[in-house]
């Protein structure tokens, strides 16, 4: 199963589909995606992306990146949010090689998570409105505020933790290329943390860790914090969720 959908100048553009949920259910294919920044996307990537159907853009990136990188092409089909999760700011590429890549991402998601409380919320209802889909979602790598958002969101439809870490580590394919174009935008300077563009899997399971322990449960921060009703879940699972299609068996 490839969730990868290739592109040109995009890296990690991701159908999130197919994750069983642990009653039963899956993720509908081609409904809701995860990205690196689309402001890269021109020529044929924006006739490619433009062939999947998206209706809606969440772009999780501070007004100044965008400002500096561009965002998504004006389109009539599109609708785009910009909601910034993120409010401290720091330089991944110029940390010191003794930070922890587990410890000191986990601690910034949490800080996220309680930080960007207004902007989540929002997200949550926008992935969530009837009409919205299909979506994409997206900050700069697509790895860290994008993978914290993909965590909310199928943790609330009820897929596994494993398999919520497991697509976190997904960007790890995605890593060399990420590299690279930091060096391509950054000429002269060099990547100081061993840790920039990875995604090991204690990172999510760190940060899932310790939301439990603050909320008693991802469902409960987001009940709690977010306003993940009964009713926004509700809608996130008719958008997201269909029954699962079982292999046919040899007769």
């Amino acid at each position: 199963m490839n969730r990868h959908i290739e592109f040109e100048r995009l890296h990690n553009f991701r159908d999130l589909g197919g994750y069983r949920t642990e009653d039963g259910l899956t993720v509908r294919w081609g409904r809701l995606y995860r990205s690196d920044s689309l402001g890269k996307l021109q020529g044929e990537d924006w006739d490619r992306f433009l062939s999947l159907g998206v209706r809606t853009v969440i772009d999780l990136r501070y007004p100044w990146e965008i400002e500096g990188k561009g965002r998504v092409p004006e389109h009539a089909s599109l609708a785009y949010h910009n909601l910034s999760i993120e409010h401290r700011p720091y330089d991944q590429a110029s940390l010191g090689a003794d930070v922890e890549t587990g410890r000191f991402l986990a601690d910034r998601f949490l800080e996220v998570a309680h930080d960007g409380v207004e902007e989540l919320r929002e997200a949550l209802r926008t992935i969530a409105a009837p009409d919205g889909g299909p979506l994409v979602f997206h900050c700069a790598s697509g790895k860290d505020r994008t993978g914290l958002l993909a965590a909310l969101v199928l943790a609330l439809l009820g897929v596994p933790e494993d398999v919520i870490v497991e697509d976190f580590t997904l960007t790890e394919l995605a890593t060399d290329r990420l590299i690279a174009d930091w060096r391509a935008a950054n000429p002269g300077r060099e990547i100081t943390w061993p840790g920039y563009g990875r995604a090991p899997a204690d990172i999510m399971r760190l940060f899932l860790a310790d939301l439990s322990a603050r909320h008693g449960s991802v469902r409960g921060y987001a009940t709690e914090l977010l306003g993940a009703d009964e009713e926004l879940v509700a809608a996130l699972r008719a958008g997201l969720l269909e029954p699962a299609v079982e292999p046919a068996t040899a007769p």
